[in-house]
Order: C-alpha cells, then sequence, then structure tokens
C-alpha cells in the first residue's frame, strides 16, 4: 500500500458517502467529496444541518452499499450532455461550467449513484471495507464566506481494521492534547467572545510565553543579532510601496487618523527596512542582523481561527539580514543551523526542508529569482539536507525555505521560513557604502524560527501534552504541606526556592494531601516537595517527579543544586 493507493480508497469512500446520504436524504444537494491528508469528506447543502446523531445512519447505510458490490465505471460526456446532467445540481454545473481546457467532463457510476469526478477510484463498492465517520462540521462553498455554508461529513478508511483503530487511537489522544483544551485546564490563556481571535493570557501563561521569548533571546544574542521593535500602525502609503496592500488587503484592519489612512501591521518588514534606512550603512557592518517580536494583527476569517494556532494577534520572531550576495548561503546556512538548534531544544528534531520557487504572482526579474534560489538551494546542499521542491509556492517578492516539523504524534506542521528578498530592498531604496565608496544595493533574509510565538506554544503544548521541559514549565515545583502546622515550613522553602530563581508555589489551602497532590498532576507541574512531620524534624524534602515517581527525602539545597544545574 502507497499514499496513492489510500488516496483513491479514501476518496471512493467518500463517494459512498455521498451516495448513502442521497439515499436517505435525497433532497441534498451534492458539492465535493475529496481526500484529504487523514481521510475524506463530502460537503452537501441541506435546509437542517447534518449533526452527529444522523452519523450512525449513514455510516450504516454506506455499509449496506459496500456489501452491494458495484463496479465503478468511468464515463466521460459532452459539456452539454454534463450540464443536461447537473440539472438541479447547482454545485456540480458550477463546476461543470468552469473546467479548464477542452477535455469532456469524466464521471463515476456505482450502482444508481454517479458523481463528476477526475478519479481515480477503486475497482468495485467492495473494496471500502474498513471505514469510520468522524464527524460533521459547517463549510462555506469554495471557502469563501460570501458563498452558501455547506454541511460537511469527515470521515477516514483504511485497508485494515488494525490500521483504523491505530488512526482512531491518535485521534482520540489528539483530542486529549489540544491546545485550547489544555490551556483552560491549565489557566494559560482564554479566547472571549469579545475578542474572538485574540488571546488573553493568565499569569502562569504569560510565564510561558515570557520563557520562550527569554529562550529566543539568549540564542539570536549568541548568534549575532540586534534586537529592534517597531510600531504597530503605520500609514497606508507604506503598504503600497511594500506591496503587501495588493496581497494582503483583505487581512488587514485599517482606520483613519487625521484623515491620513494607516493600517495595523500584518508583517514587520517594512517597519524594519525604514528603520535600516534611517542610517548611512557600510559594507563592514554586514551582514546585519536585526531581530523583532513584532506583534502582528490579521483579520482571519471566523471559520479559519484555531485556538493559538490560527490567531488574529500574535508575536512573530521576526528577523531580517542586510547582506552582499556574496554572503548570502553562508547566512543562510547560519540561520538553518540556529533553527536545528532550537527545536532540538524542545525535542522536535524531525522535520523536512521544503524550497519553495517563484509564484505566478511573483514581482522581480528572472534572473533575479535564479540567484535567490541557488542561495538557497546551495545552503541546503553544503549541508547535506535533504529537501523536496515546491513550485510556485515561494513568497511574492522571493523564493524560501519552510520548515516542516513533526510532532510526538507524528503530525507535521510548518514552523520556520527562510525567504530570500531582492524586491524589497529596491522598492525601499535600501543602500550600503560598498569598499569602493559607492553606494550598492543589499539583498535581505526575512526568517521566523518558530513562526510566531503563540503558534509555537500551540505545537508545544501538544507535542508535550502540557508537560513542558522543566525550564521553561510555568511552575516548576509544588510545595505540599501535609497539615497546618508545616505551612511555615513550606513556606521557608518556597522563598529559598524563589532566592534561587526557581518557579515554585506552596498549597496552602486547608485540604487533603491527595487532593493537593492531584491538583499538581493536573497543572502538570513537574516536581513536588511533601513536607510533613518527619521532614520539618529532619529539615529535608521529600520528592516527587514526573519523570523519576517517589525520589525519597532530599535536603533542599541539593535539589536546588540539581535543578539549576539542570536548567
Amino acid at each position: 500500500m502507497n499514499e496513492h493507493d489510500l488516496n483513491t480508497l479514501r476518496h471512493t469512500a467518500s463517494h459512498i458517502l455521498a451516495q448513502a446520504v442521497k439515499r436517505l436524504y435525497p433532497d441534498v444537494k451534492l458539492a465535493i467529496g475529496p481526500a484529504i491528508s487523514d481521510g475524506f469528506y463530502y460537503d452537501f447543502e441541506t435546509k437542517t444541518p447534518f449533526t452527529p446523531q444522523d452519523l450512525p445512519a449513514i455510516e450504516k447505510e454506506m455499509k449496506k452499499i459496500v456489501k452491494e458490490n458495484f463496479p465503478v465505471e468511468e464515463y466521460t460526456l459532452s459539456r452539454d450532455e454534463a450540464l443536461a446532467w447537473a440539472e438541479g445540481e447547482p454545485y456540480k454545473r458550477e463546476l461543470i461550467e468552469n473546467l479548464p481546457g477542452d477535455e469532456p467532463p469524466k464521471f463515476y457510476k456505482q450502482g444508481e449513484f454517479t458523481d463528476l469526478c477526475a478519479g481515480p477510484h477503486m475497482p468495485r463498492t467492495k473494496d471500502v471495507r474498513v471505514f469510520k465517520l468522524l464527524s460533521v462540521a459547517g463549510a462555506y462553498w469554495r471557502g469563501d464566506e460570501k458563498n452558501a455554508m455547506l454541511s460537511r461529513i469527515y470521515g477516514t478508511a483504511f485497508f485494515t481494521k488494525d490500521e483504523l483503530a491505530a488512526h482512531l487511537e491518535a485521534v482520540e489522544e489528539a483530542k486529549k492534547r489540544d491546545h485550547r483544551k489544555l490551556g483552560k485546564e491549565m489557566k494559560l490563556f482564554a479566547f472571549m467572545d469579545e475578542g474572538p481571535g485574540f488571546p488573553f493570557y493568565y499569569p502562569k501563561g504569560i510565564t510561558l510565553k515570557n520563557n520562550l521569548i527569554e529562550y529566543w533571546r539568549r540564542v539570536h544574542k549568541r548568534y549575532g543579532y540586534q534586537e529592534i521593535a517597531t510600531p504597530i500602525m503605520l500609514v497606508g502609503d507604506l503598504w503600497h510601496r511594500s506591496g503587501h496592500y495588493e496581497k494582503y488587503r483583505e487581512n488587514m484592519y485599517a482606520t483613519s487618523l487625521d484623515e491620513v489612512d494607516y493600517f495595523v501591521k500584518p508583517m514587520n518588514c517594512p517597519g524594519g527596512m525604514l528603520l535600516y534606512n534611517t542610517e548611512l550603512h557600510s559594507y563592514k557592518e554586514f551582514p546585519l542582523r536585526m531581530a523583532e517580536l513584532g506583534i502582528i494583527h490579521r483579520a482571519e476569517k471566523s471559520g479559519a481561527l484555531h485556538g493559538l494556532a490560527r490567531a488574529r494577534l500574535f508575536t512573530q520572531d521576526d528577523a531580517h539580514i542586510y547582506m552582499t550576495h556574496e554572503q548570502a548561503k553562508s547566512e543562510i546556512i547560519g540561520v538553518i543551523n540556529l533553527f536545528e538548534e532550537v527545536y532540538a531544544a524542545f525535542g522536535l528534531d524531525d522535520f523536512k526542508f521544503e524550497l519553495s520557487t517563484r509564484p505566478e504572482n511573483s514581482i522581480g526579474t528572472e534572473e533575479d529569482w535564479e540567484k535567490s534560489t541557488n542561495a538557497l538551494r546551495d545552503a541546503l546542499d553544503e549541508l547535506g539536507r535533504e529537501y523536496v521542491i515546491n513550485e510556485g509556492d515561494g513568497a511574492f517578492y522571493g523564493p524560501k525555505i519552510d520548515f516542516h516539523i513533526k510532532d510526538c504524534m507524528g503530525r507535521s506542521f510548518q514552523c520556520g521560513t527562510i525567504q530570500f528578498d531582492m524586491q524589497m530592498p529596491e522598492r525601499f531604496d535600501l543602500t550600503y557604502v560598498g569598499a569602493d565608496g559607492q553606494k550598492h544595493r543589499p539583498v535581505m533574509i526575512h526568517r521566523a524560527c518558530f513562526g510566531s510565538i503563540e503558534r509555537f506554544l500551540a505545537i508545544l503544548i501538544e507535542h508535550c501534552a502540557g508537560w513542558f521541559p522543566f525550564w521553561l514549565t510555568p511552575v516548576q515545583i509544588a510545595i505540599i504541606p501535609i497539615a497546618e502546622r508545616h505551612q511555615e515550613a513550606a513556606k521557608n522553602v518556597l522563598a529559598q526556592l524563589e532566592a534561587a530563581g526557581l518557579r515554585a508555589e506552596a498549597d496552602l489551602r486547608n485540604e487533603k494531601m491527595g487532593f493537593k497532590i492531584r491538583e499538581a498532576q493536573l497543572g502538570k507541574i513537574p516536581v513536588m516537595l511533601i513536607i510533613g512531620d518527619d521532614e520539618v524534624e529532619k529539615n529535608v524534602v521529600s520528592v516527587r517527579s514526573r519523570e523519576n515517581g517517589d525520589e525519597g527525602q532530599q535536603t533542599l539545597a541539593s535539589c536546588i543544586e540539581k535543578w539549576k544545574s539542570e536548567i
């Protein structure tokens, strides 16, 4: 079995789903039903949206269709014949009208059911034996909120029952690890109806975010970056000059001050280049690495929002490197090395590289694009990194390398990006004085390691299931006095831990020890210190850690030394 075979199986399953729905709900209108990375779906127009309670009956009908073992027959029709077939099916008609070229529309028939489809499909419905309907959702036709809202049914299919069981187990595990669920349980962040897509951070959440930022700053200082900050809102003319207005206007927040249009920045680049241009730079400064933790706003559609992973406000860990073309390859290698170091620190050391080339809506000359693409390719080749080419998916101003990291559940996320740019320096008239005393045009790299702090936190929460590395976790140590008479000792331990720069909490509530331990476990606190009569008498603490379980009684001084060494 390969991925192509699995996609064929799942696409056939989507047609069986549509056939079952048509049998049970003859008035529904059919939209599309593709195979996707982990299953399939089909979109329907229906007066009453489907609910999870509808799925068992639909799945039962699908099993009947499989058992009936219809052959899946392929044929074509002329455009006029296809449009006649689509009478009463407006979405199919629209698809036929928009088919490119002169190729006749292709159809697949199984029993009484026929669907417009490019294929391929399994030979018979009986080939789709192992499947499961999973959920329902709303989806706009063609992903455009101006179009009709359709009812989408998701499912998955495999060749064996063991594969399906493993997948369903992974789905359940993913639900337990969902960063939105854990973020609420651990009191890290929240989202409110008053600000959809705009995260609110609790004290523990902001501690976590700040710890991540402090680590980012330490690493970037070591790699020779200078940190800057630029305004959140800038005049509209700037975004026309950069080209972002034409490409991103629908995702930009706008306002007007003193009869001048302003836009809240959807990215940091133009502000960084304005700051670069406030001084005359020399080749002796190059490569000039300027990093920014910029607050970004993007007007994402409500249906696309997904906790911290897809928010309307986020902190982009951006950097721009200004350099000569001769320095490009070594700088790209340096960025790749930095990214790999950072990901490894979080146990995210399984990733793939994707080199994206010139898109249709690009700006700049063919020669510029070739030079830029070659610089990225040469850096990957020199490091011996394997990569795939993603044709036509570069940024509008230059090619890019994307890092696709894999978490502990095998899920892939696009995270870091390195974008080569010869266009923005031209648009913003960036210059430097070369060794010859003349002005020259620099080239630049745009790069973000985490992508955004928020999105990386979402990935990290799910990767770790909330159990962050000791150095990063918001609360490292929970101090649990067994009885009220042990509280003074607990306060003393807390003071010593805080003086040592460790993050600790003392649970002084009038609750049983078992309850306090469970609370600490729910809060994903990696170490607990239990204090009772014996510990007070011996001037020790009883240590319980997630990593080693019951570690017995130890002096607080030895614990502090061990934890500081670990950090």
